[in-house]
């Protein structure tokens, strides 16, 4: 198996471990909130893991700073295991009790099984962790082994068969997710980041297995299949070429022919009939009938349209910049990267007000062609890939030390899994109020305000760092400053926002994910958003 470098001393000193403590203390922070307000035995499996991962993940920090991890991990940040460790079984907790309190049963248990399997994938990643490390950290894997045998006793008496079989096939895809991307994909994730990334993708491959095999007429909404099937096909297929292309070079014309006619076959011979068997219609016709079935829907994707054209151009103009410039080897400066931020909020807002259905569908499409423009780049597929290289490299940070360039799409990711992940029956107009109605803002206050603003006032005009990060003190209290401006215009323009005085909480939440932006070294995109719903939908 590969093995991976030991990172420079500055990557993995003693400063990084007191950010380290500083985000693990921002995180037990939010389970016991969550905690608190669930309090069952489930939450109580929470702050079982949350312990456990705690320490874990110093052992997960030492074998990056030595090297003897099994896989070649990002090195410019730390394990992460513990914010990651946290997010599905809180996800699942929140869910729980939301669709319980709107009467949902269907729902409150799949909440249970996205908590349990959350748990059994992090508890998976911490026996790695330890059985790879030498000497054994005995007391670590003492505390591990009681915090798993709490966890493993009361889901046990909590799942039914069939819930324990789905959690145990979730696993198992896990596992071999993890040896073929991470061998594919060297440098793109740290540990933590690959729990929550791989974890999501076999959750929604076995959830899709299941739908495809107890598929009934009628049954589920052709929306959420369409999710499921567009991003596990796009996956699939990058599994498929990755394999692939380790025997030819694919940065021929032939090569390129192929994959363009291999995209093809694989999309409208495997990806269509899929969906076709799932929602019972023609997957074509029911999408265009869908994105232009109201007026609104039209000005929506007109509106967009406009959008992503302004995008493209703000790419070209940058590499009109750089070529003109004397250094070939210019790099978009913090306030350029984050003119997408604000795209972004400008798309998301609008859609979220007026038609979140059609944002859903909107969102996957997009997602579908970010990751379809990132195999073409990372293959040299022509007659794009070589010019989506050089296009793109404009904007790469110190987090795209890998072969695939992600940054873009997590910040697609952050700003829609808010969208995504709420079951839709329990959210239904009336049933959101107090700080749940922002759920579905969650993303664009944690990262379209929110990092946005705390990356441009910090780089400009801060000067008291927080201890042991580059972040500022000033790009904190700006960034909760603007967020809170956000959440008073959006009771201004959307009338089914009604907050209900939960003030408090929703500034304690908005506080708490700032803290964590401040000290994570992980993907902010992806982890904001999530820990800000958790404690919305809270």
């Amino acid at each position: 198996m590969t093995r991976v470098h030991a990172p420079p001393a500055s990557a993995t000193g003693a400063p990084l471990s007191g950010s380290v403590l500083a985000e693990s203390a921002v995180v037990f922070a939010v389970v016991l909130s969550i905690h608190a307000t669930v309090w069952d035995r489930y939450s109580w499996c929470a702050v079982a893991l949350a312990v456990q991962a705690f320490y874990v993940q110093y052992k997960w920090d030492r074998l990056l700073q030595q090297g003897s991890a099994v896989f070649q991990f990002r090195m410019s940040a730390n394990s992460g295991l513990l914010p990651a460790s946290m997010v599905m079984p809180l996800l699942g907790l929140v869910m729980k009790e939301r669709c319980q309190s709107v009467g949902n049963p269907y729902f409150e248990r799949f909440g249970i099984v996205v908590a349990a399997t959350g748990m059994a994938v992090a508890l998976f990643s911490s026996v790695l962790a330890l059985g790879i490390t030498r000497p054994v950290p005995t007391n670590t894997c003492v505390i591990s082994g009681l915090a798993g045998g709490v966890i493993i006793y009361i889901m046990k008496h909590s799942l039914s068969v069939g819930e324990v079989i789905e959690v145990l096939e979730v696993l198992l895809i896990f596992v071999y997710l993890n040896m073929i991307l991470l061998y594919l994909l060297p440098r793109c994730f740290t540990p933590g980041e690959a729990l929550l990334v791989l974890g999501g993708i076999s959750f929604m491959l076995n959830q899709l297995i299941k739908r495809s095999l107890t598929v009934v007429e009628s049954q589920g909404d052709p929306v959420d299949f369409f999710l499921l099937v567009v991003v596990v096909g796009m996956v699939l297929v990058g599994i498929f070429f990755s394999t692939l292309f380790v025997f030819m070079d694919s940065g021929t014309w032939a090569s390129s022919i192929f994959f363009h006619l291999m995209t093809c076959v694989l999309g409208l011979g495997v990806v269509l009939p899929w969906l076709h068997r799932l929602i019972r219609k023609n997957p074509l016709l029911w999408l265009l009938q869908f994105l232009f079935q109201t007026e609104t829907r039209v000005y929506l994707l007109v509106y967009w349209s406009l959008l992503a054209i302004l995008a493209c151009l703000v790419v070209l103009y940058q590499n009109a910049k750089r070529s003109s410039s004397e250094s070939k080897k210019h790099q978009a400066p913090t306030i350029t990267r984050k003119y997408f931020h604000f795209i972004v909020v400008a798309t998301y807002i609008p859609g979220i007000i007026f038609d979140r259905t059609l944002l859903y569908v909107a969102a996957t499409i997009c997602l579908a062609v970010f990751i379809f423009l990132e195999y073409v780049r990372y293959f040299r597929i022509k007659p794009l890939g070589h010019t989506l290289r050089s296009l793109l490299s404009l904007f790469l940070d110190e987090r795209d030390s890998g072969p695939l360039i992600l940054t873009h799409i997590y910040l697609l990711l952050g700003m829609s899994l808010p969208i995504w992940l709420v079951p839709r029956p329990c959210t239904q107009k009336g049933s959101l109020g107090g700080a749940r109605a922002l759920v579905p803002y969650a993303g664009v206050l944690a990262v379209g305000v929110g990092d946005t603003v705390a990356s441009i006032f910090g780089s400009t005009m801060g000067e008291i760092h927080w201890p042991g990060t580059k972040k500022t003190f000033e790009g904190t209290m700006t960034s909760i400053f603007a967020q809170i401006i956000s959440v008073a215009l959006i009771l201004i323009f959307d009338s089914g926002v009604d907050l209900n005085y939960s003030y408090a909480w929703i500034l304690g939440s908005i506080s708490i994910v700032s803290l964590l932006e401040a000290y994570t070294t992980q993907i902010d995109n992806l982890l904001l958003p999530l820990y800000l719903l958790i404690l919305l939908m809270a």
